[in-house]
């Protein structure tokens, strides 16, 4: 049976009823999500000595988080959807404190990554929860447009900043700072949205669908998995073997949510062109986002020796140039419509990752690095402020939680695959050396990959987005996407 959102609920959740209030609130709850996605990269090096952490096992500490929040994601939504929006964000935000506090008071590598896949476990709760309270507080119209546009700018500011903070609490104080963080910004949001928001979730039938959620985590899983041993040759059964294993049971997934009445994942939300649109770019712009900037911050500070804060410092020039251009295309949205900055912005971003090819043992911050950082900072806030926004565009109220989970999804599983698939090209393209010359070959044949995965968000943006301007900006008369 068909769900349905009660009227209740939408009038209680309304811009018109303090959506504005709590705004704030379930921005920094999505603030912080991003956040820990990128906070612990300039940790690294140094928890890595620390605790003694393998090079092999280092990339875990970053892709264990971001395999749990996506292979998860989808489960959180529907969740969220049935048992409340409210009620998943709050126990979601209480247990991811927690997560963060386990992190850091981790004393063996082991403890360290199970809590980096708990608090991604929670994310995938956080998320899409936060992200359907605001679909439902904005229902349309231009206020809708706007509060997203705040929102989806936070995805990319909480990627910059995490990099700015981790290098600050590295340095001066600990890298386990890089979770406690986590906890007062957590007992904010929990507390305004507490405060300020009221419940709404679907009625009627809420069946969970437990076989496409084993295919979907198992299927993600076994994929990263087998990325990142291809490190030791593609011809290794533990890479193609698990690989080919996620593939097929990706494929099995999809033939289940087909043929089931209750679909973790109803595919008429990830079918329509537009939001599919939105999906691979974000799925696209993750690899990039995540698993590039990784390999920014390793040169940063292992080729050219910055100290963690420094490094932090460095990378600011990329979060002041996002929060500009985001600002620009925010204001600009209604006459530019999701297709061009959507476009647009990859192309800054493959320019940034051309210009880092250049990086050698011998290079600088100014010349090799600057104007990459800035090029970078243009490109993700042209794509992060219409991505969002576009991928919840004409949702039924009952899939919101779902279709704010597939955007997160999509992005996390982009950053995984990225990192897995950007080490393995690393440690082949350096030869398993450890000078500064190797590992800056191998960062340089990283940063050409990235180029090319970035090039590939423009033909999506261009052949798949066709949604009337005014309606996007929901300044038009109705609510329609032209389908030719």
């Amino acid at each position: 049976m068909t769900t349905q959102l009660t009227d209740a609920a939408t009038r209680q959740g309304s811009g018109l009823n303090g959506g504005w209030r709590a705004l704030p609130f379930l921005a920094l709850a999505q603030f912080m999500v991003v956040l820990d996605g990128t906070i612990v990269n300039l940790a690294l090096p140094r928890l890595q000595i620390e605790m003694g952490i393998s090079d092999s096992t280092r990339s875990w500490v970053v892709t264990a988080y971001a395999l749990a929040f996506g292979a998860f994601l989808l489960l959180g939504g529907r969740i969220a959807d049935f048992w409340g929006r409210k009620r998943t964000f709050i126990a979601a935000t209480a247990g991811f404190a927690v997560a963060s506090l386990i992190g850091g008071l981790a004393q063996q590598p082991w403890e360290l990554i199970s809590a980096r896949a708990l608090q991604g476990l929670f994310a995938a709760l956080l998320a899409p929860a936060a992200l359907a309270l605001l679909t439902v507080a904005f229902p349309g119209g231009r206020e809708r447009g706007t509060a997203f546009a705040i929102f989806g700018s936070i995805s990319g500011l909480g990627a910059a900043l995490g990099v700015l903070l981790g290098g600050f609490l590295t340095e001066h104080v600990t890298w386990r700072w890089c979770f406690f963080v986590n906890v007062p910004i957590a007992v904010l949001a929990l507390a305004g949205v507490w405060f300020l928001v009221g419940e709404s979730k679907a009625e009627g039938s809420t069946r969970y669908d437990w076989p496409g959620v084993v295919l979907a985590a198992l299927g993600l899983g076994s994929l990263v998995y087998g990325f990142t041993n291809a490190e030791h040759g593609w011809g290794a059964p533990e890479a193609w073997g698990f690989i080919a294993a996620g593939v097929v049971m990706l494929v099995l997934f999809v033939v289940v949510e087909r043929n089931t009445a209750h679909p973790l994942l109803p595919l008429r939300v990830a079918t329509e062109r537009n939001r599919a649109a939105a999906f691979l770019a974000s799925f696209l712009s993750g690899a990039v986002l995540i698993g590039g900037i990784l390999f920014i911050n390793f040169y940063i500070q292992i080729v050219l020796g910055f100290a963690p804060f420094l490094a932090g410092i460095a990378s600011l020039p990329m979060t002041v140039v996002l929060i500009i251009t985001a600002g620009l295309v925010a204001k600009n949205l209604p006459r530019l419509g999701a297709k061009i900055p959507t476009a647009a912005g990859p192309v800054f971003m493959a320019a940034a990752m051309l210009w880092l090819t250049r990086v050698s043992a011998d290079g600088s911050y100014l010349g090799d690095m600057l104007p990459a950082l800035l090029l970078m900072g243009a490109g993700l806030g042209m794509v992060f402020v219409p991505m969002q926004n576009l991928a919840l565009f004409g949702v039924d109220k009952d899939d919101s939680g779902v279709a704010g989970a597939l955007v997160n999804a999509s992005q996390q599983i982009g950053g995984s695959l990225g990192i897995a698939l950007f080490s393995t090209l690393a440690a082949a393209a350096s030869g398993g050396g450890v000078s500064l010359a190797a590992l800056s070959a191998g960062y340089s044949v990283v940063f050409l990959w990235a180029a090319g995965v970035a090039v590939l968000i423009v033909p999506v943006a261009l052949l798949l987005i066709n949604i009337d301007r005014k309606t996007f900006s929901g300044t038009g008369d109705a609510p329609h996407i032209h389908m030719g």
